[in-house]
């Protein structure tokens, strides 16, 4: 699975040049000095996007380092026109970004399933001598080059399209969560960085109601400057509307672990803070009332959480509840 996961590729693009416009002169049994009829070249090739929702990684589009789209064939005589270059469609799952691999300008993206946009246009097609008949020149005999393509090196990116984000330090249990309460089934062991791709689970919630969690690879402290899985997957939560945070009752401070993954998602791109957030506090079956009763006063403030077990199957009902308010707030 991990190796079939691919959410970056870069891909050297030119799009199709525009056909020559034709220098012709109409020349017919009887008509000696027929006038211009020329006709336009056509238009170079574009090289589009196309949403497809059954795709889910940019596998396909790994090996292909070169797109080069047909250019548009010269005009002819008789006012006949050029044929079109055909045009390139490249399918792409939904939550891909293309970005000038040069400036890292963004240039378009696709988020709807059938959503075509174009990435590079292809040059337009010359005009013949027949557009440039005038009373003073009868017989022009020049006509337009066509348009050259655009030739770019495109990175293109996918970010996951999911509703909540699950965001904690390795081995929190956030796959354990996911293979509870949808149908995925991720990879599960108790060691660090077992989830090495992002998993998309889909919830059922009340009266036939559902929302989509990503489980993202675990955060370590330094993730923003590119340790651990650095921020390959971090483009993952960028968008999710929620973001539920998940440590273990087990971590010897709750508070300052918060702290830690809010300051690497602040590092990596500080809007990310302005997503409604939830704190699930994992394995709490390990824990008592008591000790729970006490953790929950020091807990951070302005967060709300909940305690769960996804083994145990305590306080799910109450985190899908707190997660549908927040989607739907």
């Amino acid at each position: 699975m991990a190796e079939n996961f691919i959410d970056f590729v870069k891909i050297y693009c030119r799009s199709g040049s525009g056909g020559a416009g034709s220098v012709h002169f109409r020349r017919e049994k009887f008509v000696p000095k027929g006038g211009p009829d020329g006709g336009d070249g056509g238009r170079g090739a574009h090289i589009i996007l196309k949403g497809n929702s059954n795709l889910w990684t940019l596998l396909h589009l790994k090996y292909r380092k070169h797109i080069y789209a047909d250019n548009g064939k010269p005009g002819g005589g008789h006012g006949s026109n050029g044929a079109q270059g055909e045009d390139i469609i490249l399918e792409v799952p939904l939550g891909t970004v293309a970005k000038n691999a040069d400036t890292d300008e963004k240039l378009l993206e696709i988020t709807e399933e059938g959503e075509e946009k174009i990435l590079l246009e292809g040059g337009l097609g010359g005009l013949g001598n027949l557009h440039f008949k005038t009373s003073t020149n009868q017989a022009p005999r020049y006509a337009q080059p066509g348009v050259s393509g655009i030739e770019m090196p495109i990175v293109l990116e996918l970010k996951l399209l999911a509703d909540v984000g699950l965001v904690g330090f390795p081995n929190a249990g956030k796959s354990t969560l996911l293979s509870v309460v949808s149908a995925a089934k991720p990879k599960i062991a108790d060691y660090a960085f077992t989830t090495l791709v992002p998993n998309l689970g889909v919830v059922a919630y009340r009266d036939m109601q559902s929302f989509v969690i990503a489980d993202i690879p675990g955060i370590i402290e330094g993730a923003a400057e590119g340790k651990g899985l650095g921020i390959r997957f971090l483009r993952h939560i960028e968008r999710n509307s929620v973001l539920l945070f998940m440590i273990s009752a087990e971590a010897e401070n709750i508070d300052k672990e918060y702290s830690v993954l809010l300051g690497e998602l602040k590092k990596y791109n500080p809007e990310l803070l302005d997503k409604e957030r939830l704190l699930a506090i994992t394995k709490s079956d390990l824990i008592d009332e008591e000790l729970k009763e006490l953790m929950a006063s020091e807990l951070p403030e302005n967060v709300s959480f909940v305690f769960i077990s996804s083994v145990a199957q305590i306080g799910l009902q109450e985190l899908k509840d707190k997660l549908w308010q927040l989607l739907t707030k």
